[in-house]
Formats: structure tokens, C-alpha cells, sequence
């Protein structure tokens, strides 16, 4: 049976004071130390793509009560004072608005600074709402710049909406993590031209690039084998070392092609004269971003010299 009461489970940041030394986990969009957790599960979108709720959570958001988030948020406080935000990692933490709102006012009220996953459709009231109340960063899943691929993968969300919601952030000062998918069905040399522009029109203040990952129990997954898209016999999602290879090709795009438009797409965004000066202004206010962004450097750099070995 599914448990519905969400409220039944027992605090996972128990385990966390028993097992875990946060300082050692670091992300680069977060800031450092942080303590993830979850607020629900499942997620209502049918993204075909995503492992998650295919395989996992399923898609209907079971959800914790917001005074029981709130209790919990006060413990992992007490627990590590030292914390510097909570991330909430629920699939879509705005999947439902009055409670996100909910949330955010008892977080308001114990004075932390958080971020959540949420999806680029969030109104600008509930936005205010949620900046108001300690909200720093969204996670944004954009995937693609391109609307036929955006309507093949079920994301539904249109690119004029998105483009409004970034607007949003940006004026009410709330920075975004925006993700990004290369190799979706329909994708071709132009619509990665179109997402790499997109993603530079829209500006988020960090992104991530990923290859399409076909999971086995997704929807993306049989679509691909009955499509040729995908040799079942070659399915692996990374290579020995861990790099992420792009297991699908299609008759007009190839494996090498998609693989080496992830480099090309980081470049574009992050080598501008506008991204690079906003970066060495961050780094000249703040001594604990400088080390921050100086950390992501040398990590983005590692990154790309793998990623040559691998191809």
C-alpha cells in the first residue's frame, strides 16, 4: 500500500545528526553548508523523460503538512546551527501553490534561507510570496528552448510562460539554477542552436547541461527501442569513468554530435562578457562566493577535461 499520511514518517535529519558531516557535501549553486530533505513525493507533471515518478514517487505529490515541515526545519536548526539553507528536493515543490505558500510563511517566521525544485510556471504573486519568506534559489527545469520539443517529451509548459515566470525571478531577486536536457526526440543541430540561445536570452544564474538519459522504465526509454534510437544492447547512461555518454542517436543526429553540443552549449552561456563580468562581481563582494565560484572553476574545467577523455 502507498502511505498517504505523510506526517507518519519519522524526521530524516535523525539520520543525518547520527550519520552525515555536512560540511562534506557540497553543491555549487547551494550555499555551504546545507541540509536537503523532502517535503513530499511524486510528482504531477508526465515529463517522459523523468525517472522519478515513472519509477519511484509516482504521479500523485503525497505531502507533508507545513507545520510538519516546519518542526522538522526547526530540529535539523538546532541540530546544525551552522547551516546556511535548506534545499527541499521534492520532484516539484510548486506543484501545489497554496501550500508552497504555506510553507514559505512558517519558514518566514523561523528567519532560514531556502531553495526548492520548481517548475517555470510558478505566478508572480506566489513568487513574492516565497522570496518574502527566506526563498534565495529555484531549481528550474527548462530542458529545451524549443516548443515541438517541449510538447514530445510531455513537459507541458510553454516558452512564452517560462520566459515571463524568469522575468519574475530575476526582478523580485530570486537567482535560478536552470537545467537544461541535449539529445530529446526531435532534437536536431538547429533546435540545440535554439535552446543554447534561449538559455542566453532567459540568463539564469547558473545552469547544468545534461545528455538525454533513456532510464529503463521510462516512457523515453520503450520509445527509444521501438524507435531505433537506442542499441538495447549498448544502453549504458556513463562510461567507466562515470562521464555521461549520449546513448541515443537518430537518423539525422549522431552520438558524437550530441555529446560535443554540451561543451559547445557551456561555452555560449558562460564565456559572454556580461555572464563573466557578473561572476567577478560576485566573487569581488564576497569572500565566500569568491571561494565558492573558485571551487565551481576548477570543477567546470576537471569536468570538460574528462569529458575529452571520454570522447
Amino acid at each position: 500500500a502507498v502511505l498517504e499520511d505523510m506526517d507518519q514518517l519519522p524526521f530524516v535529519t535523525e539520520v543525518y545528526k547520527r550519520d552525515l558531516r555536512i560540511e562534506d557535501y557540497f553543491i555549487g549553486y547551494l550555499l555551504h553548508p546545507y541540509v536537503s530533505l523532502y517535503t513530499g513525493r511524486g510528482c504531477k507533471s508526465r515529463c517522459t523523460f523523468c525517472l522519478w515518478p515513472q519509477t519511484v514517487g509516482g504521479h500523485r505529490y503525497r505531502v507533508r503538512s507545513p507545520g510538519h515541515v516546519a518542526e522538522e526545519i526547526r530540529l535539523a536548526r538546532s541540530y546544525f546551527p551552522q547551516v546556511r539553507e535548506f534545499f527541499f528536493d521534492d520532484d516539484t515543490f510548486t506543484d501545489n501553490l497554496p501550500r508552497a505558500e504555506a510553507i514559505a510563511r512558517e519558514l518566514g517566521r523561523l528567519g532560514v534561507t531556502w531553495s526548492c525544485n520548481a517548475k517555470a510556471n510558478v505566478p508572480r504573486e506566489t513568487l513574492k510570496v516565497l522570496k518574502d519568506n527566506g526563498l534565495r534559489l529555484l531549481l528550474v527545469g527548462y530542458e529545451s528552448g524549443n516548443q515541438q520539443i517541449l510538447h514530445n517529451i510531455k513537459k507541458g509548459m510553454r516558452i512564452e510562460v517560462a520566459e515571463r515566470f524568469t522575468r519574475d525571478c530575476h526582478e523580485l531577486g530570486i537567482k535560478i539554477h536552470g537545467t537544461f536536457i541535449l539529445g530529446l526526440p526531435g532534437e536536431t543541430k538547429e533546435t540545440i542552436q535554439e535552446t543554447i540561445r534561449f538559455a542566453t536570452k532567459i540568463n539564469p544564474h547558473t545552469i547544468q547541461v545534461s545528455l538525454a538519459a533513456p532510464y529503463p522504465g521510462t516512457f523515453l526509454y520503450n520509445q527509444a527501442v521501438e524507435n531505433g534510437w537506442l542499441d538495447a544492447d549498448h544502453a549504458e547512461l556513463v562510461d567507466e569513468h562515470g562521464i555521461q555518454i549520449a546513448p541515443l542517436h537518430y537518423p539525422h543526429l549522431s552520438h558524437t554530435e550530441i555529446f560535443d553540443s554540451v561543451e559547445t552549449f557551456y561555452k555560449r552561456f558562460y564565456f559572454r562578457a556580461p555572464k563573466i563580468a557578473a561572476i567577478v562581481g560576485e566573487m569581488a563582494r564576497s569572500p565566500q562566493m569568491m571561494k565558492r565560484r573558485l571551487r565551481e572553476g576548477v570543477e567546470f574545467f576537471q569536468f570538460l577535461r574528462e569529458r575529452h577523455t571520454a570522447a
